[in-house]
């Protein structure tokens, strides 16, 4: 009889975190290097980059353990042909909020997942989960009354979903992915590495 690894979130996020345990997963939290991810490559599509995101978190983790499944995940919002990560100060996030107003956008996120057995050898999944939604056209105002409120610090596209802000609807795809963890790819994906 196999044993059961432990899972382990590569990730500072508690909205993942929230995610998993709300799920019922029981895990640890080991959040990767800071350097661990680099950026945007030339000619890399934005599902490229996102997946290889978070490959980078989940090896940058799976390479300090001697077993386990480490989870890692990355999200980005795409809107035209910008990709929006997390707003550096409240000036960047005003340009992201206004760049989003009144438009139908995506959101991106890449998942990996590392399979660390004791003979250190490593299997990998990875997915890309795509939601798409739409921001109201919401006056100055409303987007300076938000701006104010700090909701939009470490949040991809300087917005969340999960605040239930009514100026943002999702049309197609996962309300967990556009919170930062598409659980019903990440359910799939270790349901497949755990078979092997």
């Amino acid at each position: 009889m196999s044993v059961e690894l432990p899972l382990i979130l590569a990730s500072a996020s508690s909205r993942r975190r929230q995610l998993l345990e709300e799920s019922g997963f029981v895990f640890d939290t080991l959040p990767p290097d800071e350097n661990a991810e680099d950026a945007r490559r030339t000619n890399e599509t934005p599902i490229e980059y996102v997946r290889r995101l978070a490959f980078q978190k989940a090896k940058n983790v799976a390479d300090t353990l001697e077993q386990g499944i480490i989870l890692g995940s990355d999200t980005i919002v795409l809107c035209g042909e910008s990709l929006l990560g997390k707003p550096t100060d409240q000036n960047d996030a005003r340009k992201m909020l206004q760049q989003l107003r009144g438009q139908v956008h995506s959101v991106l996120s890449g998942l990996c997942l590392i399979k660390k057995g004791g003979s250190n050898e490593m299997t990998t999944r990875q997915g890309t989960e795509i939601s798409q939604l739409i921001m109201q056209p919401i006056s100055d105002d409303l987007l300076e009354s938000y701006l104010e409120t700090g909701g939009w610090q470490g949040k991809a596209g300087a917005f969340g979903y999960q605040d239930g802000n009514d100026w943002i609807t999702i049309i197609k795809g996962s309300e967990s992915n556009v919170v930062g963890l598409p659980m019903e790819l990440f359910r799939a994906e270790l349901a497949s590495l755990r078979d092997v």
